[in-house]
């Protein structure tokens, strides 16, 4: 039973970690296989890979956040001139 409850508690310790590695699965993926080519280093691949993937992920996020508030913003037309 202890042992049940300790696999519990260390695998929902975890949930927070998990909930913001956006892109570090895809890019340790990446990265591990890139390594493994390169000269079996396929552990520094994954990690170096989990770290440019989040990065990118967070930068897409901030270019999408963006785009989404450029949409949103209203659109003014220039005034127009009358004539005399």
């Amino acid at each position: 039973m202890r042992k049940l409850l300790l696999v519990t508690t260390l695998s929902l310790a975890g949930l927070p970690v998990i909930a913001s590695a956006h892109g570090c699965i895809k890019g340790a993926a990446v990265g591990g296989v890139a390594g493994h080519v390169a000269g079996h280093h396929a552990v520094a691949g994954a990690a170096v890979g989990c770290v440019v993937g989040h990065h990118r992920a967070k930068e897409k996020a901030k270019q999408d956040k963006a785009a989404q508030a450029q949409a949103a913003a209203p659109v003014t037309s220039p005034p127009t001139k009358t004539p005399p």
